[in-house]
């Protein structure tokens, strides 16, 4: 946690330190020019990046499939459209790398494979993500998803189903 809120703090340092050396040599009105223009630019790539993927949520909808990776897009859309509206020339470059598609597939994947599987398997037990047991009810001769019949045990001899309870019930006639 310390780790993140040192980077959170070092990003506008680099920042401003760029900005101050890029004023040595090209002038502050170019420099506040630059940042303006990169600023402006990027709030247009984000608006039509945006109405592109709230295109593709809609046609997915449609067809009745989740839209995951599209649903991600967008916030990291939103992520680049506040780099982009932060003045600097570093918070500019990361917003530019996030919202163009080219850069912000790989973005997209990491960010599923270290951030989002993990948390939803941490507070779902794995159950979001597919890790849970769908072979049926022990005994039934169903093999589950490894391929084991669903009769016997595993290898720590469980049957998958340790906190199941056996219940009996008896027979009451209704008059």
């Amino acid at each position: 946690m310390l780790r993140l809120i040192g980077l959170l703090l070092l990003i506008p340092l680099i920042d401003a330190l760029l900005l101050v050396v890029a004023t040595a040599y090209l002038g502050w009105q170019l420099v506040v020019l630059l940042v303006v223009l990169t600023a402006l630019v990027g709030l247009l790539l984000v608006r039509v990046e945006g109405r592109h993927t709230l295109a593709k949520i809609q046609r997915k909808v449609a067809r009745g499939e989740a839209p995951t990776d599209e649903l991600i897009d967008g916030g990291l859309l939103i992520a680049a459209g506040a780099f982009l509206l932060t003045p600097g020339l570093v918070t500019d470059a990361v917003g530019f790398l996030i919202v163009l598609p080219l850069t912000r597939y790989p973005i997209r994947v990491a960010l599923k494979k270290w951030v989002i599987t993990p948390y939803a398997d941490k507070k779902t037990g794995g159950f979001a993500t597919g890790n849970v047991y769908i072979g049926g009810f022990p005994g039934d001769g169903v093999p589950d998803e490894g391929g084991a019949p669903g009769g016997q045990s595993g290898p720590d001899g469980s049957d998958g189903f340790d906190d199941a309870t056996d219940v009996e019930f008896d027979d009451v006639d209704e008059r």
